[in-house]
């Protein structure tokens, strides 16, 4: 299974990188978000400073359903998918690689929006071990749980606008509870928010453990 992984998600990170899809277009959008925010919020600079991380987190679900998206359409070109499923691979392997590959991407958008918000915001930070949980594990739930969704749309002709409503009411424990978590921290208050990781690390592995053991019938039904 991890072999399968690895190996789904070094073919989904080799596509991007060589298509640049993520760096041209994804990058730039949640930018582009971030600056319109600044722009609504900045006659008052104290309501902008607190809604950090909220905006962030907005910012973070938004593009990352670009990402998603795109994680599912490179399946759909030529007969990928049906050539996936002929393959061999274990399905749990296909799911893991795909959120592996997702989370990735993720990973470094977040690390961007963040240089992002500090230049556009003047936040700072502060409670870095609770920033780094806080970043891994919602990533990890952003991932499992949008693989899954993806994967549940990736058959259906309107799969561009189904995925965001099927999605994002699935992921309001990830943003509160990142948000919270955030909160927490740049407030140099930790301890508060060291219980919103557990919810945040309860909804990964429950989308990890509802991925690995259904992501193969739902591949053979899209």
């Amino acid at each position: 299974m991890w072999r399968d992984a690895l190996l789904v998600a070094g073919k989904d990170l080799r596509l991007e990188w060589r298509s640049r899809v993520a760096l041209n277009q994804v990058v730039p959008f949640a930018m582009l978000v971030l600056i319109v925010f600044a722009f609504a919020l900045d006659p008052d600079r104290g309501v902008l400073e607190r809604a950090t991380p909220g905006l962030y987190w907005v910012a973070v679900l938004f593009s990352g359903l670009l990402a998603l998206q795109r994680s599912f359409t490179i399946e759909a070109v030529d007969g990928n998918r049906d050539s996936l499923r002929l393959s061999g691979l274990d399905p749990a392997g296909i799911f893991l690689g795909k959120a592996m590959a997702v989370g990735v991407q993720l990973l470094v958008l977040e690390v961007l929006l963040g240089i992002g918000v500090a230049l556009l915001y003047t936040t700072q930070f502060r409670g870095w071990a609770l920033l780094v949980a806080t970043v891994v594990v919602a990533t990890a739930g952003i991932a499992a749980a949008g693989t899954l969704y993806g994967v549940l749309a990736a058959g259906l002709r309107v799969r561009e606008t189904l995925l965001p409503l099927l999605l994002l009411p699935v992921l309001a424990p990830v943003l509160i509870g990142s948000t919270r978590a955030f909160e927490a921290a740049l407030a140099d208050a930790p301890a508060d928010g060291w219980p919103w990781i557990g919810l945040l690390a309860v909804f990964a592995v429950l989308y990890t453990v509802a991925g690995v053991l259904g992501f193969g019938p739902l591949l053979e039904e899209s």
